[in-house]
Parts: C-alpha cells; sequence; structure tokens
C-alpha cells in the first residue's frame, strides 16, 4: 500500500470492480520467514457490503502448502499504471513518479472441500467463458468420465473473507488541476498512459 493518506481507497464497490476488473492476481504468504507468492484467479464474491474471495492454487504449490498450515494470506489485484514525466506538470522542481491502481485483501483463509472446489472451477470457467461468445461454452461435463475427478485431485481451492480490503488509486490528488490537466495531456500520447489518463479524467469530470 501506498503510505500516503490521499491515495486510500476503501469505497468497497469501488475495489470490487477493480477487483472484478483485474482478477488474475498475486496470492502471497509467509511459511518459517520466507515470503512467498502465486498467481490466480479470482473470484470475487460480493453481496450487502460484505466481500469474499475464492481461488484455487495447484496442489504442489509452496503457497499452498503455507495456506494449509493455516497462515493468512494478502491477494494483491494490480489495475492500470503508467510512469508520469515530470514535463508534463508545467511546475518547476518535480521528480518523476507513477500513477496506478491497486487492491488488497488480506486475512486467514479457508480450505474448500472438493464440492466446494468444483463449484469454483465451475463459476470460473462460466465467468469466462462468457467472455468468449459467441463460442458455445465449455464446461467439465465435455471432459471424459472420471477425468476431472482425477484432475480435481491436483488443486485445493480456498476461500478468504479480508479483514483488510482496501487499495490505492493513485491518479495526481496532490497536484493542481492544471498539472493533472498536463499530465492527462501527456498520458493520452503514449498507448501505455491512454487507461490510466481516462481514470484521471473521471475525477476531473
Amino acid at each position: 500500500m501506498h503510505p500516503a493518506r490521499p491515495f486510500l481507497e476503501t469505497d468497497t464497490a469501488t475495489l470490487v470492480a477493480r477487483a472484478r476488473a483485474h482478477a488474475f492476481a498475486l496470492v502471497c504468504a509467509t511459511q518459517d520467514g520466507r515470503v512467498m507468492a502465486a498467481h490466480a484467479p479470482i473470484l470475487i464474491d460480493a453481496a450487502d457490503g460484505k466481500v469474499a474471495l475464492r481461488f484455487h492454487l495447484s496442489a504442489n504449490n509452496v503457497v499452498t502448502a503455507a495456506l494449509q498450515s493455516g497462515n493468512r494470506a494478502l491477494v494483491v489485484f494490480t489495475g492500470p499504471d503508467a510512469y508520469i514525466s515530470p514535463d508534463w506538470y508545467g511546475m518547476d522542481d518535480q521528480v518523476p513518479t507513477w500513477n496506478y491502481l491497486s487492491v488488497e485483501a488480506e486475512g486467514p483463509v479457508m480450505l474448500m472441500d472438493d464440492a466446494g472446489a468444483t463449484q469454483v472451477l465451475d463459476d470460473l470457467s462460466r465467468l469466462h467463458e462468457a467472455t468468449l461468445a459467441p463460442k458455445p461454452e465449455w464446461t467439465r461435463h465435455k471432459m471424459t468420465p472420471g477425468r476431472f475427478g482425477a484432475m480435481l485431485r491436483g488443486i485445493r481451492a480456498f476461500s478468504l473473507v479480508p479483514e483488510r480490503f482496501e487499495g490505492t488509486t493513485k491518479l495526481g490528488q496532490n497536484k493542481p488541476a492544471e498539472a493533472r490537466t498536463g499530465v492527462i495531456a501527456g498520458l493520452s500520447t503514449h498507448k501505455g498512459g491512454i487507461a490510466i489518463a481516462e481514470e484521471m479524467r473521471k475525477r476531473t469530470s
């Protein structure tokens, strides 16, 4: 997390939407003084202001071992980002920085049973297959009988109800309006900056 308070994001709806838009996240854990991380697609369930995460990892992943040992997890969702040139501010004595969006979810995890793991896989495939329409939807029922169950034994599924759910919205809020306008103009001329420029526009409109 960025330590500056102006960049702290705590609005649950904003965080959920951001995490869902960038749901291939980094799952982090520690064990015996060692920090470990693994990438995983995350399902974000939200209702009545409450949030829960579901995900799965290979049974042989070192992060899996750490989580099964009862260690907490930190899940990091990374949104768009862009380098900010001091030339764009129109101000003297500025330094380069980076604007970005992120979400962090931290808390204890619970190991799910086979039924829960199957539901995670079904929900993940349904969610992402929908984005491939008009392609006919893939489901596990297309697999050879017994093959799915055999492959299911190779993963572990977890749920996490965050005790801390917050993010960073670093979009130049600490700069004057004229400087932010200059940054938006500069970012808009580069393919890698368009997403952050659009996020900055939302805050100035």
